[in-house]
């Protein structure tokens, strides 16, 4: 039997948090968090068809991403984090495992520190535990790196919010709002790493936001992680590379 919602809300903490249900309603439940700025489809749709196969996957939208109304509330990881555990609740989900890009991969990884018993596993892509982790031309944009998102990564997204935002005017403003909170100092210490439970795999691009060093330097501080690192990948090609991501998320979630 396979699960599918064309859509789903769930009241959570003052939102009407969008959500999708895809595949076996009684297989193993993953969550998939997308990346800032965008939506389940523009994160993770080269990966669910296949990630559907062999789980219930759970599919949300943050705060103010695609379906997902904004609200005066400043967007802030640990409010992500008990969004998304909040819909776990309302869908009677004690633990699941986890599969987050960017902003989702933040948000994952504080489920993963405060919320450890609700984690099995946790894919992390392109996710840093600093935000010296990043590049300086990240940090400090330089929009003539190759490292970040071009013209026609903003026309997907822009297309994508006034497909789908309930007040699509408000694009800018919400832009400057995720901006901020992709700036925001991380709370999280190399103590938080060494004490994660869950069994953990990072992935990064070549040519991604996060230094490679720094994801090493996770690998090292995480106990039981693995790293896998893209050749020829930006941050915004990452999550399309299907041919490279699925054997390599699969070994990790079902070997």
């Amino acid at each position: 039997m396979t699960e599918q919602t064309a859509g789903a809300y769930a009241k959570v903490n003052g939102l009407e948090m969008y959500y999708e249900l895809h595949g076996d309603p009684q297989a193993p439940p993953l969550v998939l968090i997308h990346g800032g700025v965008l939506t389940i489809d523009l994160s993770f749709a080269a990966l669910l068809p296949a990630l559907a196969e062999r789980h219930r996957v759970i599919a949300v939208e943050l705060q103010g991403h695609g379906h997902t109304a904004d609200t005066d509330r400043p967007i802030t990881l640990p409010d992500l984090a008990s969004d998304v555990v909040a819909l776990l609740d309302e869908l009677g989900v004690e633990q699941a495992d986890f599969f987050g890009f960017s902003l989702g991969g933040l948000t994952a990884l504080q489920i993963g520190v405060a919320h450890p018993e609700r984690v099995g596993r946790l894919v992390l892509a392109s996710t840093q535990y600093h935000q010296d982790g990043y590049y300086d031309e990240v940090r400090t944009p330089d929009w003539s790196s190759p490292r970040l998102p071009n013209e026609a990564d903003f026309a997907q997204m822009t297309a994508a919010y006034a497909r789908t935002a309930p007040v699509p005017e408000h694009f800018q403003d919400f832009l400057a709002k995720v901006s901020a909170a992709a700036q925001a100092p991380l709370a999280w210490t190399a103590d938080d790493l060494t004490a994660l439970a869950a069994p953990t795999l990072l992935v990064i691009g070549d040519q991604d936001f996060v230094r490679i060093e720094h994801a090493a330097e996770m690998l090292r501080l995480i106990p039981r992680a693995r790293l896998a690192v893209l050749p020829d990948t930006t941050h915004m090609s990452l999550m399309t590379k299907a041919d490279q991501l699925l054997p390599m998320v699969g070994d990790f979630l079902w070997g």
